[in-house]
């Protein structure tokens, strides 16, 4: 399984203009569902006048979780074109919503496609995309005589420590990339083996 996924670094725009309807594009890095809503909601009260706010997600590095809505325009002519942008980008844990001020002249089920579409690949032309490590947590509590050991293993495999308390007793919290979590592992329990440090995941 890949360790790494790519999303984007921060919140950008987007905007495409077709027979006097105007769409804002605007996609944001999100975690999960609730972090959609307060996005969702933020747009719908900011542009309150706004006709429809159409949205695609796709959430976790296996693109697993994932949903468009066509906000009242034809089935399958917004949310649609939204996520297969997100899609042909290969981009996850991101939100694109795009907001329409609609101009007068309805634009048929194609122009819709291809506004919407048009709209979301600009938000995510503008958008800082990058890669993603996923990396698991464990943490280690052990006697301060073992430190020198625990350190060589941290400094050797360039691993992240995230949280510590030394003294007497010292406790450690370290990140490891999940493709290397296994071999690295087992480096610390053989120190367990040995009775010097406790592991808990």
């Amino acid at each position: 399984m890949k360790d790494t996924y790519l999303t984007i670094e921060k919140p950008s725009e987007g905007f495409y203009k077709e027979k006097g309807s105007k769409f804002l594009a605007y996609s944001y890095p999100v975690q999960d569902e609730d972090e959609v809503k307060t996005r969702l909601e933020e747009l719908r009260k900011k542009y309150y006048d706004a006709r429809h706010y159409c949205y695609a997600y796709m959430l976790g590095r296996e693109m697993e979780v994932f949903r468009a809505n066509d906000d009242g325009e034809p089935n399958h002519s917004a949310g649609d074109p939204i996520l297969g942008q997100i899609r042909s980008a290969n981009l996850t844990d991101i939100l694109i919503v795009v907001v329409r001020y609609f101009g007068g002249t309805k634009l048929g089920v194609s122009g819709l496609i291809n506004a919407y579409k048009s709209a979301a690949a600009e938000a995510i032309q503008h958008s800082e995309i990058i890669e993603k490590i996923v990396r698991k947590q464990i943490s280690l509590e052990f006697e301060y005589p073992e430190m020198n050991e625990i350190m060589r293993i941290i400094k050797e495999h360039d691993l992240e420590i995230k949280n510590q308390e030394l003294a007497l007793k010292c406790s450690m919290e370290i990140e490891i990339r999940e493709s290397d979590f296994k071999r690295i592992l087992e480096k610390f329990e053989l120190l367990s083996a040995l009775g010097h440090v406790k592991i808990f995941d």
